[in-house]
């Protein structure tokens, strides 16, 4: 990924944040077939390892917990908050004309390794905290208990856990930095008034 230093961004709470508010992941393999992707939810886990872990679960059906076996190098992409910029929306285009379009975003990369938990009290545990921080904000919230046993422990022998144990992170903030504040605080208002408050809000703090 390039990334320009004024994009950079390697503050962990700051990546840990991404990741946490935009969980569906981008999963990256490469085999001897080539490139694959597949696209799932994963929970953060801070406390394991030196960067941390992520934790997950695929249907069984899913050849890539097969393709994939533990100790694979993966990539993971998290995608946050982006736009479409205008230059319209920058006061100092009405002066000088000398602006162009752009995208402004926020985005993760994690590289590290896969671990598959073949196992049910490992899925049982990742669908517990996937569901209790997701259903967190319903007024009431769904938990597994709601169904009948039988059921929940077909649905989980039906998936496979995974682990991906975290080696490095990469992060670039791409949030007008090298604009002018007050070209940065137009593009902003501009999100804000359509709808685009998280990243008007990044592209503010960015300053």
């Amino acid at each position: 990924m390039y990334i320009p230093a004024h994009f950079a961004e390697t503050r962990p709470e700051v990546l840990q944040r991404i990741m946490r508010e935009h969980p569906l992941g981008m999963l990256v393999t490469h085999e001897s077939a080539g490139l694959d992707a597949d696209h799932v939810p994963f929970e953060f886990d801070s406390g394991s390892g030196t960067h941390g872990a992520l934790i997950a679960h695929v249907a069984r059906a899913n050849t890539l917990w097969q393709r994939c076996p533990t100790g694979t190098p993966v990539m993971v992409v998290f995608r946050g908050a982006e736009a479409y910029i205008s230059p319209n929306w920058y006061p100092s285009k009405h002066e000088a004309h000398r602006q162009v379009p752009t995208w402004n975003y926020e985005v993760v990369h994690v590289h590290g390794t896969i671990t598959v938990h073949d196992d049910e009290r490992f899925v049982r545990r990742v669908v517990a905290q996937l569901t209790r921080r997701h259903e967190a904000s319903e007024p009431r919230p769904w938990k597994m208990g709601d169904s009948e046993p039988e059921f929940i422990n077909t649905m989980l022998r039906n998936i496979v856990g995974i682990e991906i144990t975290i080696t490095s992170l990469t992060g670039k903030v791409k949030l007008s930095q090298n604009r002018e504040p007050r070209d940065r605080v137009g593009a902003a208002d501009t999100l804000d008034a359509r709808g685009r408050g998280a990243l008007a809000q990044a592209m503010r703090q960015a300053g």
